[in-house]
Formats: C-alpha cells, sequence, structure tokens
C-alpha cells in the first residue's frame, strides 16, 4: 500500500474521531433572551408581555408591541413591578376563591 494513502486514511480517522468530544451543544431555551433592555416603552405601545426565567439568566421580560417588535423591558422599571404585583394579587385572589 502506498504510504500517502495510509496517512490520509490515518489524519482522516484522527479528524473524524478528534471532532467528537463530551461537550454539548447549549441548548436554546439555556440562552438568555436579553442581552440589553430597555426602560422607556410607552405601555400603550406594548400589545403583551411575556416573562422568561432560565437557569442560567436573570428574570427576563420582553414585550411585544403593536408594531410586532419585540424589546426587553428592565424588570427593575416602577411601573412594571407595580403591574407584576397587581398580576400576582390577581392570581392569589382568584385562588383563594376557587377553594
Amino acid at each position: 500500500m502506498d504510504v500517502k494513502v495510509v496517512l490520509v486514511a490515518v489524519l482522516l480517522t484522527l479528524t473524524i474521531n478528534g471532532s467528537i468530544s463530551d461537550a454539548k451543544p447549549i441548548s436554546l431555551v439555556e440562552r438568555c433572551w436579553c442581552r440589553s433592555t430597555v426602560t422607556t416603552v410607552p405601555q400603550r405601545n406594548i400589545r403583551e408581555l411575556k416573562f422568561v426565567h432560565t437557569p442560567n439568566c436573570s428574570f427576563q421580560v420582553i414585550a411585544k408591541l403593536k408594531n410586532n417588535k419585540e424589546v426587553c423591558l428592565n424588570p427593575e422599571t416602577k411601573w412594571l413591578q407595580q403591574y407584576i404585583e397587581k398580576a400576582l394579587e390577581k392570581m392569589k385572589k382568584a385562588k383563594l376563591q376557587g377553594n
């Protein structure tokens, strides 16, 4: 057998086997949606809010605007904190009335 053919076969085998590792791909679920946040979105422009919490990221709030654009809101914004508190109160009241 030709030495060049053997060498190419060995290199190809090492390349194929060497590229397999124990590292796992980062799941889309584990990635942070928000890399930056805004605080100055008029509430009347918001169509819906989505709350996201993943193991590797802090609490994230994504607002879908009426123009179908999505922006990440700062969860520390005062009006957003009040909105979340009111929503939690409503949920607690509904749960108590259901029992």
